[in-house]
């Protein structure tokens, strides 16, 4: 086990109190431990690294000069966030991180006073934000509302409508812009440090608006000029008109790892007597720690990983993932179809884009973190006659449901959507799962909804969506490894809406949708031993159903179990639906529905999700015996797991 580094200072920190109790000069060690112990922290875990370590001064600075938790501080995504859990209270328990009944990957406002907003998808700070200080404001709290957002999130629409609305929230609210990969500002020196420093100061805001006073008392030609004159040269020294025009008093940029810079201009805008105010710094992802500074995305996440070398911990060989399945058969597919691209929303890597791109450049599109903007994109391209495949997880589909609505389904239109992370996502928690698509989608006229229970389904279904012109389809496939079979040479194209039995019996029909097939199976051989001879259908399409087959199954078996990786509404509401409408409920048939509990799952092994969820081989077994009143319900089903 590597040795931990002593950490004198920070042994002494437990609340933001203890931090602000530090002389100034003592803050410069402290981030240094700070860092340290993110590293060896995240050593053991896994976790998100390289955004952390890029703003452990900016983590320090803040809490030292701001009054949290009563001013409250919101980051933006939450996943840059281990530093400052260190900082309140949570130290103890930051080995924890990601793992089952431990601290969550992200802020979340059930772990700490210290985290006021929860936060794991991107560009809601600022909202959230200003939500506090109007708040504050309309109740004369004195509190202010600091967002830390970085310039990836800046790419999302929301931040802009957020900051078109901030100017009422005025000195309360401090956005803080955390320039870390776009390179969106000139070289940070000596020069602009010091006119950041100057220009935050109450001096220069003093001045400034006693020239704004005498300006408007000009001639109107006169003022518009001396107002253009200001916005000219606060441009030309720090690129802050944008920022201006929305309403903020741009500040920077500032060197975002240099202390004795960001208390100044920090400690200046908290006691600004206007607002609200825009602080631009630049900082860099895995600062501090050389593998992370050396590594093209600066260990943005990373598995549990050996502090010395930086050599990350291998998962054990074995089949490949679904993301990457999706990824190598859309290649094929594009290889003799022009008309297929491929649209991301910033996840290339992710969802198993960035060798298509190497492939085919000008057809795929990265938009940054701007779903609703991917989806109407790809709806364009559609109508125009393209092919396009939009490959988003199932959690930030959720952002750009009402363009799957009005711009696709409505219209119509052959939009492919390749939904990775679908179902319980792990480490991940609650933010990330991909619980809801099957509901959301399968809801909507026109839509097609695959779900792929292994890896060579996986295949067939991209074939099936390039080929599917009429309207819009969606394929759906979880995180992780597929199941080892046999990838298809030659994808087939598989008839839309018709599922296929995997097994066939005589008193038990288990219908499956997705991954869970795997566990329906060993179910089925569970039962067959009790005596319950057991059929086993792979559904493959949550819409539209396969009416023939689930007639089928539902008349000609005692009891009928469906069993999905979604949320309540989904394929069991769909089955139990058809069944009302078809009488088939008329005449006693025992049917039970196995979807995920209504309730948020918190981070655990996937494993454990599904076993706590019920929906594994053993819970299966007790969901039918139950239905058939065995005495053994329950009994020894947890054999199985």
């Amino acid at each position: 086990m590597t040795e931990l580094p002593p950490t004198p200072l920070l042994d002494q920190v437990t609340w933001p109190a203890d931090l602000r109790a530090l002389d100034p000069g003592q803050l410069r060690q402290l981030a240094d431990e700070l860092r340290q112990e993110v590293i060896a922290a995240v050593g053991v875990t896994g976790g998100h690294l390289g955004s952390g370590l890029g703003v452990v001064e900016l983590t320090a600075a803040i809490h030292y000069v701001f009054d949290t938790p009563d001013d409250k501080l919101v980051w933006d995504v939450g996943h840059q966030c281990y530093p400052h859990k260190i900082l309140t209270g949570r130290r103890d328990r930051i080995r924890t991180l990601r793992q089952g009944g431990g601290l969550s990957g992200f802020t979340k406002r059930a772990e700490s006073d210290y985290d006021p907003f929860g936060a794991a998808h991107s560009s809601t700070s600022i909202s959230a934000a200003l939500g506090f200080a109007i708040a504050n404001k309309l109740t004369g709290r004195p509190g202010k509302a600091i967002a830390v957002i970085g310039d990836g999130a800046m790419s999302a629409g929301m931040a802009y409508e957020a900051m078109n609305n901030a100017r009422d929230a005025g000195n309360r609210l401090i956005v803080i812009l955390n320039d870390n990969d776009m390179s969106i500002a000139p070289p940070v020196g000596g020069l602009s440090a010091y006119l950041a420093r100057l220009v935050s100061s109450r001096e220069f805001l003093g001045l400034r608006d006693v020239l704004k006073r005498l300006a408007r008392k000009l001639p109107g030609p006169l003022h518009k000029a001396a107002r253009k004159t200001d916005e000219f040269a606060r441009g030309m020294a720090m690129g802050g008109t944008l920022f201006e025009e929305l309403g903020f008093y741009y500040v920077g940029p500032i060197d975002g790892h240099n202390l004795d810079q960001l208390i100044p201009v920090l400690e200046n805008v908290r006691d600004a007597a206007e607002g609200p105010c825009l602080v631009h710094v630049v900082t860099q992802k895995g600062k501090g720690y050389a593998p992370a500074e050396a590594a093209a995305d600066k260990y943005h996440g990373v598995q549990k990983f050996d502090v010395i070398t930086g050599a990350q911990a291998k998962a054990p060989p074995g089949p490949p993932s679904y993301t990457s399945v999706f990824g190598k058969a859309l290649i094929a597919e594009a290889e003799s179809d022009p008309a297929i691209c491929a649209i991301t929303a910033a996840m290339p890597s992710g969802t198993g884009l960035e060798s298509f791109a190497q492939r085919f450049p000008e057809r795929s599109f990265d938009v940054g973190i701007a779903e609703q903007h991917a989806v109407t994109f790809a709806a364009g391209l559609a109508a125009q006659g393209m092919r396009p495949f939009c490959a988003i997880y199932s959690t930030f589909l959720q952002r750009a449901y009402d363009q799957v609505v009005h711009d696709v389904a409505i219209q119509n239109l052959p939009v492919r959507f390749a939904i990775d992370r679908a179902g319980l996502v792990g480490a991940d928690g609650s933010t990330h799962a991909g619980s809801f698509d099957i509901t959301y989608l399968a809801t909507l006229p026109n839509m097609v909804v695959m779900a792929a229970a292994d890896e060579a389904e996986l295949v067939h279904m991209v074939h099936t969506c390039a080929v599917h012109d009429s309207g819009p389809i969606a394929v759906r496939y979880p995180r992780g490894n597929g199941t080892g079979v046999p990838l298809p040479e030659q994808p087939q194209r598989l008839e839309i809406g018709k599922g296929r039995v995997v097994r066939e019996g005589r008193q038990v029909a288990i219908l499956s949708l997705g991954t869970r097939l795997e566990e329906a199976i060993k179910a089925a051989e569970a039962l067959e031993a009790r005596g319950l001879s057991t059929t086993v259908a792979d559904l493959r399409f949550a819409k539209p159903l396969d009416e023939a087959l689930i007639r089928r199954l539902l008349t000609t078996h005692e009891v009928a179990v469906t069993i999905e990786e979604g949320a309540i509404g989904g394929l069991g509401a769909h089955v139990l639906t058809l069944a009302s409408d078809l009488g088939l409920t008329d005449a006693g048939l025992k049917i039970r529905t196995m979807r995920l509990p209504d309730l948020f799952q918190d981070q655990d092994k996937p494993e454990k999700q599904y076993a706590d969820a019920r929906l594994d081989a053993a819970g299966i077994v007790d969901t039918v015996l139950t239905a058939l009143r065995h005495n053994s319900a329950g009994m020894d089903a947890g054999a199985l797991a």
